[in-house]
């Protein structure tokens, strides 16, 4: 896979390592899944300063509105070494192997094995970019073929993936110019909680 711009250092600008572990969501943004998202990037050492003071930052507003419990996992194997043909958080993944088994696990729905097969799948609801919502798979042409890299997007512009060899699962900015103009488009499955896919989106 070719080369791409440096990761995000976090998950928003001018992000700094984690405050003390006992910081947890403001007083007025508390709640189980509130906490459970600023716990979990406290832990990987992905929050900002301002998160320690109350503000918390836009996209785990967005993600805990969700209540994306497939984001969170997702989350989970921030740092996991890349491997070609890997599906396990044990001997590492690919751009696919991540998706698949992170749908595997939230969702109970089997994916299909590559990227391309992933964005073909009939189960899954065609979205349209400025639709884009946490939990939706992002497709990009990074191999001169349509949708050969898939992540997860997780709000704010940015999405979660297994980038390439000598990497690790990272989260990095659909924005940058790279991705931007490699984007192929976006699919929807139900998420936890019964809410619905979303009809598809009429191809132009």
């Amino acid at each position: 896979m070719p080369q791409h711009p440096a990761p995000l250092r976090a998950l928003v600008l001018c992000l700094a390592l984690a405050g003390p572990a006992s910081v947890l969501a403001a007083p007025d943004e508390a709640g189980p899944q509130g906490d459970a998202v600023l716990q979990l990037l406290q832990s990987k050492g992905l929050l900002p300063d301002a998160a320690a003071a109350g503000d918390t930052p836009a996209f785990v507003r967005q993600m805990r509105d969700a209540a994306s419990d497939l984001v969170l996992s997702a989350m989970n194997f921030l740092g996991v070494p890349y491997r070609r043909g890997g599906d396990s958080a044990d001997e590492g993944f690919d751009c696919s192997g991540f998706t698949r088994h992170v749908f595997e696990m939230s969702l109970g729905l089997v994916l299909p094995r590559r990227a391309d097969q992933q964005a073909r799948d009939q189960s899954l609801a065609q979205v349209a970019r400025d639709e884009l919502k946490p939990g939706d798979l992002v497709f990009f042409n990074t191999m001169r073929r349509a949708f050969s890299h898939v992540g997860i997007y997780v709000g704010e512009g940015k999405f979660i993936h297994a980038p390439r060899a000598g990497s690790a699962v990272r989260i990095e900015d659909m924005r940058q110019a790279y991705w931007a103009k490699r984007f192929n488009g976006a699919r929807r499955a139900e998420l936890p909680g019964g809410a619905p896919a979303l009809e598809a989106t009429p191809r132009p």
